[in-house]
Formats: structure tokens, sequence, C-alpha cells
């Protein structure tokens, strides 16, 4: 196992991967210290918060959360907008199936955990042709390490200075800034585009529902907005594209 970890740090591919990763921590950093400032001034206790972060390692299924934790929300809403806030990764885990399907389950059960959004887009990037190859895994390591890095330490450091860190400093601010930055990545074409700003928009008008619902409500417009034109504008594209033919 050791060997095994050893020959992937040293491959020029878990390299690459680092340092693609690399100019993007600023803002996982931020927003992991966020989270972790969030954690506390929500009501948890330390080692919850500590345990909250090493294990669910989720940053926007954490920061919704924590609202309803402080509001004594029942379980279910908790449980219904963790999982909405999270649908994006049984999407994501379609693509990476092409990729390491072939792998032992625990195997899989690893890149499941570490797996992240930039992630997912610096991966596709790198090997936009879906099908498995030797220089995958290393790079895959070399990212999600560069990662999992830049969020855990900034978030165990704003669990564990949270009391001292003044309400002044406007960290909430900057958590959404980095929240923006990194949904921005993921807005690749004309349907993301609409699909977010119809989820915005509906966030906006929803805001007054108890326990956040307005969440759930933004997350069901944007799925079923990508549902509606992934059916309606390919059909669309098509008579175009025979009239060029």
């Amino acid at each position: 196992m050791l060997q095994s970890l050893r020959a992937q740090y040293r491959h020029p591919e878990f390299q690459r991967g680092a340092r693609e990763m690399a100019g993007i921590t600023l803002g996982i950093s931020a927003w992991g210290l966020v989270t972790g400032v969030a954690m506390i001034k929500s009501g948890l206790s330390v080692w919850l918060a500590l345990l909250m972060s090493l294990v669910v390692f989720a940053g926007s299924s954490q920061l919704a959360a924590l609202p309803l934790i402080a509001s004594g929300a029942p379980m279910w809403v908790l449980w219904a907008t963790a999982f909405c806030v999270n649908l994006r990764f049984i999407i994501f885990s379609v693509q990476w199936r092409m990729y390491f399907g072939h792998l032992p389950l625990l195997r899989r059960l690893h890149i499941a955990y570490f797996a992240a959004d930039l992630n997912y887009v610096a991966f596709l990037k790198r090997f936009p042709e879906a099908k498995p190859h030797p220089d995958q895994a290393p790079y895959f390591w070399g990212g999600v390490c560069m990662n999992w890095t830049a969020w855990q330490i900034p978030s165990i450091a704003g669990i564990l200075l949270a009391n001292h860190v003044p309400t002044q400093w406007g960290l909430g601010f900057a958590g959404v800034l980095a929240l923006l930055g990194l949904s921005y990545t993921l807005l690749k074409d004309r349907k993301t585009w609409v699909s977010a700003a119809l989820a915005g928009c509906a966030a906006v008008a929803a805001y007054a529902l108890p326990l956040r619902l307005n969440i759930m409500v933004a997350i069901a417009v944007a799925v079923t907005a990508g549902l509606l034109m992934e059916h309606w504008w390919p059909a669309q594209s098509e008579p175009a594209r025979e009239v060029r033919e």
C-alpha cells in the first residue's frame, strides 16, 4: 500500500493535478474558513464540528444544514436539504464511473469521499475522452489531495479560532464570494446559465418560506428547467443542422 502511494506521488500526473488545483485553492480555503467559523457560531461543539468537517466534507450541504440545525428544524428537513444540495454528485458519479468503474469497490469508495466539484471540472478538462487510462488515477489524487488540504486546514482553523474571530470581519460575505466563484466554474453552456438564473430568481422569490425551504424550491426549479431544456433545445437545433447539410 505504501509503495503504491509513493508511486502515485512521484507520478508526473499527480504533480500536474496538484499544480492545476493550486491556482484555485484560495477560494476553497476562504470557503473552508467561513464554514468552520459558521459551525461553531451555529452552536455546534468543537468536537462535533471537527467530526462534521472531516466526515461530511461537503461545504455547500454543511452551510445549508447549519441554519436548520441552529433553528431546531425537523430531521427530515435537514436530510432532505442536504440530499437536494448534493444531488449534483449523482450526475458527477455517472461520469466518474466511465473512468473508474473498473476499480474495486473499496477504491471507488475512497474516490467518492475525496471527489469534489472543481476536481470534476479539472479532471474532465484533462481527460475529455471517457475511457480508463493509467494517468487518470495519479492526476485525480494529485488534485484531490490539494483540494482536501486546502479545505480542511482552514476549516479546522475556523473551528478552533471561531470565538476569536470578530463578526465585523464580514467572513460571511467572503464565503458568498467563494461560493460564487466556485459556481461560476460550473456554468459552461447556455443551459447551465439559464438554470442557474432561474434557480437564483426562485430562491429570492421563495425567501420567506420557513426552514430555508427556498433552497429546495430553487433546486427543484433548476432541475426542472434543465430537464426541459435537454428535451426541447436539441429538438430545435436538429432542423437547423439538416438545413446546413
